[in-house]
């Protein structure tokens, strides 16, 4: 079957590496559809200089698809120390250098994907240089991705519109594409807000999802994110999804059950995160089938998706489904 994995952030590229082990089996092709609307840290720096779409999601899916040798993974995601290079990823700054020497952001991807490997495509929803812009409760309007994160933690008030600037920024043919051609398209799991909905904010894209005949699965993230979705439950998160994607339906939502360890609850809580409820009976009255299950693991003291888990669920959702259209 054909995948199509749309989002960023941490979400994104753990959902690819436990899907990368089918490609060749039961996935014939896969693709990753990345934002490019981050603006903190290395990225953001680059984009000042550059004027460039933000290389760091896309950068840690290259690395997650990667099939080389391990020193080339740990190469990619390297930060430099000391003044001036502080803090900048070697793929983020490799991505830029390829993108001015062949004077295509696109190219500059494909390349970085030939040189780790990677088993699938790798696409950015768009190449033009677009912010996230977001209108909050109190009536503020506040551009950038990072910015926006930190205006609602700092003002307790919710996201009530958000668009790109440009407003017409176009996605990629291959993007299209992919999407069109797609036996599923999965949307998170990630940041609500600032991974997937940007995507589905670029016209080509939400409209290419629309016309696609494809599986279309949401994931729900497994915990709240402060200052985007402070207080959600699962249902919160998928009606929000519609609302901001301009989507009128999903044929499937995947939600997490299992709830963290006490220690790693206690500190996620003291950041101000807490579990998303699965009130999954609101979602299945509005009709999508909806998957229920243990599906985080807890590596590196972080409450994130199991890319195996995930992976062997959304197989399971597509023989099901997909076999019986």
């Amino acid at each position: 079957m054909r995948v199509v994995a749309v989002g960023g952030g941490t979400g994104l590229s753990t959902l690819l590496r436990g899907l990368k082990r089918e490609v060749g089996e039961t996935i014939k092709e896969l693709t990753a559809i990345v934002t490019v609307a981050d603006s903190g840290g290395s990225t953001g720096r680059i984009r000042k200089i550059y004027n460039i779409p933000a290389p760091g999601d896309i950068r840690n899916c290259i690395v997650a698809l990667s099939d080389s040798e391990e020193i080339m993974r740990e190469l990619f995601q390297f930060r430099f120390k000391g003044e001036g290079l502080e803090g900048h990823a070697f793929g983020n700054l490799f991505l830029t250098a390829m993108t001015e020497i062949t004077g295509s952001f696109l190219e500059a991807v494909k390349i970085t994907s030939r040189i780790l490997r990677t088993k699938g495509e790798i696409i950015p929803s768009t190449v033009t240089d677009v912010q996230l812009v977001a209108r909050f409760s109190d009536g503020e309007v506040v551009e950038g991705e990072e910015r926006i994160t930190e205006y609602g933690k700092e003002k307790g008030v919710r996201i009530e519109d958000i668009w790109i600037e440009p407003r017409d920024a176009q996605a990629p043919i291959d993007a299209i594409g992919s999407i069109e051609t797609a036996d599923i398209i999965l949307f998170g799991p990630g940041s609500l807000f600032t991974s997937i909905i940007p995507n589905l904010l670029i016209e080509g894209i939400r409209s290419a999802v629309k016309r696609s005949s494809a599986l279309k699965v949401f994931i729900v993230n497994a915990m709240t994110q402060p200052g985007e979705t402070d207080g959600f439950t699962a249902y919160d998160h998928y009606r929000a999804f519609l609302r901001f994607s301009g989507l009128e339906k999903v044929d499937v939502v995947v939600v997490n059950t299992r709830m963290p360890s006490s220690s790693l609850l206690n500190r996620y809580l003291e950041q101000g995160q807490e579990p998303v409820v699965p009130d999954v009976g609101r979602i299945a009255r509005e009709g999508p089938s909806v998957y229920a299950e243990d599906l985080i693991g807890e590596q590196e003291n972080f409450v994130r998706h199991d890319p195996d888990r995930l992976t062997d669920l959304i197989l399971r959702i597509a023989d099901e489904i997909l076999s019986g259209i």
